[in-house]
């Protein structure tokens, strides 16, 4: 198994990058090649004691910057280290792609460079996410701000496929958001994908409210990417307020550092069960190939860990699972 690795994507390239990829050779036993400037790649290496295990280096000295358009990946920074990332995987060089770049960039790359499934209209952003109850998926993160019905169709097949193949749930619950539980709520696309997903092969639990998402009412959770990166986002910003104002009433003095003796194990839980860094990051669903999203401050583990979304990919070889199911569709 070989992963591709942008060895410059994201704020803290290339150390928490090559920390990371060197965690996950370990773990996983994969082979590693990293797309960047060897030269810096090397000397960061040495300066901080990484053996560079199982791992190739494809030389290339472009970087796709967060300020530049998403498009460059195509024709301008083909060569960057994420260019060349999509290159390579196209040419069948590596079997998965890592990157913790610019999100537009990864999203236009993976659709117009790996390219869509067959019978999938929008590839989107598919992302793991905490409740109080178990992981759920949430879907589109970003890659479409706007969308038609048939795309939220889509996504409720897609992430459905991928709650049961990554993570063995034997029948996903599948939920739209949307500002009330009763049918006749939402937006004119959100009512129309309501009515398509109704009647739909796959569960369908009809519409979640954004205060029950938390709650794990739904496995999969289905909206349009502008929708879907706000809740994402506010559920991120909320866990870490929660945390950091627990932390701040346990150090308040003396007594209350004592008292969080008695309890600092089952924080500790609460905090590993809402900490994103678990998934590392988001996997892009509908395209011919795997593609991981990193968060873009990935450390190390965070860094690990979304290359383990990739391996469970393809130990699960779910592109193949998803094709099968749109080849089915199309014939309908």
């Amino acid at each position: 198994m070989k992963i591709i690795v942008d060895a410059f994507g994201g704020d803290n390239a290339p150390l928490e990058i090559l920390k990371g990829a060197m965690l996950a050779v370990d773990e996983y036993g994969i082979d590693v090649v990293l797309t960047g400037d060897e030269a810096k790649i090397l000397e960061c290496a040495k300066q901080n004691n990484i053996e560079l295990k199982n791992t190739e280096i494809v030389n290339t000295l472009g970087v796709i910057d967060m300020h530049d358009d998403a498009k460059v990946v195509l024709k301008e920074k083909a060569d960057s280290s994420m260019g060349l990332g999509f290159r390579l995987l196209n040419e069948g060089k590596g079997d998965a792609f890592v990157s913790a770049g610019s999100t537009a960039a990864i999203t236009v790359g993976a659709t117009l460079i790996t390219k869509r499934i067959k019978g999938v209209k929008r590839p989107c952003i598919a992302s793991v996410m905490p409740s109080a109850d178990k992981p759920f998926l949430l879907l589109d993160c970003g890659a479409n701000a706007e969308c038609r019905a048939e795309f939220l169709y889509q996504f409720g097949a897609m992430g459905s496929l991928y709650m049961q193949k990554i993570l063995k749930v034997e029948n996903p619950r599948v939920a739209l958001a949307n500002n009330g539980e009763e049918e006749t709520k939402g937006t004119p696309v959100v009512k129309e994908a309501y009515e398509m997903m109704k009647n739909a092969d796959y569960n369908f639990v009809g519409n979640i409210e954004g205060r029950q998402i938390p709650f794990g009412d739904a496995d999969v959770v289905v909206a349009d990417g502008f929708t879907g990166n706000l809740i994402l986002k506010t559920y991120e910003g909320v866990a870490k307020v929660l945390m950091n104002g627990i932390k701040d009433i346990f150090y308040k003095n003396l007594l209350t550092k004592i008292s969080a003796l008695g309890v600092m194990s089952g924080i500790n839980e609460m905090k590993k069960q809402f900490d994103y860094k678990e998934y590392g990051g988001a996997v892009m669903l509908g395209v011919k190939k795997p593609v991981v999203k990193a968060h873009g401050s990935a450390d190390a583990r965070t860094f690990k860990n979304a290359i383990k979304q990739a391996v469970w990919f393809l130990e699960n070889d779910l592109i193949n699972e998803m094709e099968k199911a749109f080849d089915k569709e199309n014939e309908q």
